[in-house]
């Protein structure tokens, strides 16, 4: 729990459904109101998460450990792409797909254990968070906090707009704590043989099966090659792109200095001017004197 009296009360209340969330805030900045006005205020201005940030949230909480898994992985991957190290991208980028993909997938799980659905769309914005936690550090703190309140997108190159996203701007660097793991019920499952099976049709199947696996690992070998393609050029894509970033700033810079160039380029040909017309004054100046030295010479 964070020293600042605003977050202690974030937590509380972004750890609540969403249901629960807008009375419970409420009636928390009804009880402060006596004793701390402004803490009051400052509760009752709390925004309610949307659904993908609430189910981010409860991630976070419910699911710590494997939220850490994502917040490393993503480090790695920064630092591999800081150094352009492209074997290590391409096998961190491979691995930040699968494990974005599966923790959306227990994510959803963890929403509808609290009675919430979540659909193909919120998903989709509770898989891209997670992916701007991987690319960008400043997400990484936003997801850890708990106190999301709109999902987040990063592309890893522009700057995100975190002050939009979640409560508090104080929520950077801090940490929700986990939740109390409440038990999950699993039924019992029992196998009970069959003794009258026809062997014939455990053949059939068995012959069906066969052929099925036949057609995965034929098929998987030529994923892993497609992905093997894609992720190389991911990573040169990644490598093209930093150095377009660099040629952009040194564009921009020598933009400037033109503009500079220009500007000095006008006032060197004012100067130029001025002095022209004062040289063709002084000449005019000297050819009368001359002509009227010459009229009183004998």
């Amino acid at each position: 729990m964070g020293a600042d009296p605003l977050l202690a009360e974030a937590e509380a209340l972004y750890g609540l459904t969403l249901a629960e969330f807008t009375p419970a805030r409420d009636a928390r900045a009804k009880e402060l109101k006596k004793d701390d006005a402004a803490l009051s205020a400052a509760v009752k201005a709390l925004r309610k998460p949307t659904l993908a940030a609430w189910v981010v949230n409860v991630l976070v909480r419910h699911e710590t450990e494997q939220v850490e898994q994502v917040l490393d992985v993503g480090t790695a991957l920064r630092e591999a792409q800081a150094s352009l190290d492209g074997e290590e991208l391409r096998a961190l980028t491979r691995q930040r797909r699968q494990l974005t993909a599966a923790v959306t997938t227990r994510a959803r799980g963890v929403a509808a254990g609290l009675g919430v659905k979540v659909t193909e769309a919120v998903a989709d914005q509770v898989e891209a968070t997670l992916t701007a936690a991987m690319v960008d550090e400043g997400c990484a703190q936003a997801v850890r906090s708990g106190l999301l309140i709109a999902p987040l997108a990063a592309t890893g190159v522009d700057e995100v707009d975190l002050g939009a996203a979640v409560a508090t701007p104080d929520a950077l660097g801090f940490a929700a704590a986990p939740a109390e793991a409440a038990p999950e019920v699993r039924p019992e499952l029992h196998v009970v043989p069959d003794p009258d099976a026809d062997a014939k049709a455990v053949a059939a199947a068995q012959e069906r099966l066969d052929a099925a696996e036949a057609e995965v690992t034929e098929a998987s070998a030529e994923l892993a090659e497609a992905s093997g393609a894609v992720e190389e050029l991911e990573a040169r894509s990644l490598q093209v792109q930093a150095r377009i970033d660099e040629l952009r700033r040194e564009l921009a810079g020598l933009e400037e200095q033109a503009e500079e160039v220009d500007e000095e380029l006008e006032e060197a040909e004012s100067a130029r001017d001025d002095a022209e017309t004062v040289l063709a004054e002084a000449v005019s100046t000297r050819d009368a004197a001359a002509a009227a030295l010459a009229r009183l010479s004998p």
